[in-house]
């Protein structure tokens, strides 16, 4: 555990870093934030100024390497979370990653195995925000039997961020920046597999509806690298089995919601436009809202979370590197499964190796 303050140097200073992780960081005693590395030196120095942080990089291994840099937080787009979080825990610095955690299995396992070699590190992913309100009263309530025997499990990630096709080519659709990672698959299975076993068996289909977009930086049409609409069947390790709807051209869509149904009882969990929790068992009319009470909501801590595991005061349990690969595992299936046309058994027998 350090002592005295604890010195944060930051790789990848993007929009979700600035509202998030900055100001998190700094609400948290004894942490300073010294140091920035961006992609281009112009907006290194323009997050430096604007936030007032006294370093600045031209390259991004020079800060991990940099001994002043107690731990590392990655901000960059998941095609350099691997390289990163292995380089800062070769250098000893503490690793948060922002989700995703990988380009595919292959890294998230290299990036798992580093931080078991290194159990003094404190190695963190940034959890999905989905079902963390509601998280620890659907947990009592399964744990409670609320449900009985799982039976079928829906997830349901449908909006139309990508239903126009004028719109130019976004940077989670290039596959060489974004990898397995479609849509907000990863993310909303993070979320289910804090509630549920992992799956045995997975069939998919994956589609890009628009399948060229206008690349901002050529001007030119570029394929597109990732599906804008994938629908999964899943086979749980418990016997349940599991239906995906994602996809981001869906108009009129209902939004992104998890539902649990059992042989005694349903949970309803609705994550946006605000997380709610509908249920109800055997003999109910119908299901009813289940409150949450505020001592109960959880909310967004992973800034004082990472420091805290820091220094010993807690744990990591969202999300650390074993969540990480287990939801990276679930997207690497998806993919070669939709590429292959036909199901894919797990755990997955081999992994491709990182690029």
């Amino acid at each position: 555990m350090p002592t005295g303050k604890l010195k944060i140097g930051i790789v990848g200073l993007g929009t979700n870093t600035r509202l998030r992780h900055v100001p998190g960081l700094r609400a948290c005693p004894d942490v300073e934030i010294v140091a920035v590395c961006n992609r281009r030196p112009e907006s290194t120095g323009t997050a430096a100024r604007d936030l007032n942080i006294p370093r600045t990089f031209e390259h991004w291994q020079d800060l991990v390497a940099d001994p002043a840099v107690d731990a590392v937080v990655i901000g960059t787009w998941p095609n350099l979370h691997c390289p990163v979080t292995l380089a800062a825990l070769a250098h000893g610095k503490h690793v948060l990653c922002e989700a995703r955690m990988a380009l595919n299995f292959a890294e998230a396992q290299a990036m798992s195995e580093a931080s078991r070699r290194r159990p003094e590190l404190t190695c963190q992913l940034v959890p999905s925000p989905l079902g963390l309100g509601v998280h620890s009263v659907v947990r009592e309530m399964i744990d409670g039997d609320y449900l009985g025997q799982l039976r079928e499990v829906v997830v349901i990630a449908a909006s139309d961020v990508y239903a126009d096709s004028s719109q130019p080519l976004h940077w989670r659709q290039i596959g060489e920046l974004s990898g397995v990672n479609a849509l907000t698959l990863g993310i909303v299975h993070e979320t289910l597999i804090r509630w549920v076993d992992d799956p045995v068996r997975v069939l998919a289909q994956a589609e890009a509806f628009t399948p060229e977009r206008i690349d901002t930086a050529s001007g030119m049409q570029r394929r597109v690298g990732t599906p804008d609409s994938v629908q999964v069947l899943t086979i749980l390790a418990g016997g349940a089995h599991g239906l995906y709807h994602v996809s981001g051209v869906t108009r009129f869509g209902p939004g992104t919601q998890i539902h649990l149904y059992g042989s005694e009882g349903t949970i309803k969990i609705e994550l946006t436009p605000q997380e709610k929790i509908y249920a109800a068992r055997r003999g109910d009319a119908q299901l009813h809202e289940v409150v949450v009470p505020p001592e109960k909501r959880g909310g967004w801590r992973v800034e004082a979370d990472f420091v805290g595991a820091i220094r010993g005061e807690n744990a990591v349990e969202f999300t650390d590197f074993a969540t990480g690969l287990r939801y990276m595992e679930f997207t690497e299936a998806v993919a070669r499964s939709s590429a292959a046309g036909s199901a894919v058994e797990l755990p997955l027998s081999e992994s491709i190796a990182p690029a």
